[in-house]
């Protein structure tokens, strides 16, 4: 991504460089420190091993998180976040502060039914 191929707007920017659930889902991951691939495929959930293959890459290419290949037999690929990438748990810790708080907002709502 090129600075100027991004939005005017610091909201849009942040929106275009997390477009999917997954990759907010990869960076919750990488955030409790460096994964292997299968690592991270399992504990993403739901994810193709293309689509976390495709989401890597284009997070590697922002410059959100570092792919690091060992000379190995079988190879072995970790991923980490970049210092840019693990600033992104200022925006990760308040989306889940507000999605704990929601799910209590509709306990309380069926509790009224």
């Amino acid at each position: 991504m090129n600075l100027k191929d991004l939005p005017a707007c610091p909201v849009e920017t942040t929106l275009t460089m997390l477009g999917n659930r997954w990759k907010y889902l990869i960076i919750r991951e990488l955030l409790k420190g460096t994964m292997r691939f299968g690592e991270l495929k399992k504990s993403v959930g739901k994810i193709s091993q293309k689509v976390l293959t495709y989401n890597l890459r284009e997070m590697e290419e922002d410059g959100i998180l570092e792919r690091k290949v060992f000379s190995e037999v079988p190879p072995r690929v970790e991923y980490t976040l970049t210092d840019i990438g693990y600033s992104l748990a200022a925006v990760l810790n308040p989306m889940a502060e507000w999605g704990a708080a929601y799910k209590e907002y509709l306990k309380l709502l069926e509790k009224r039914k």
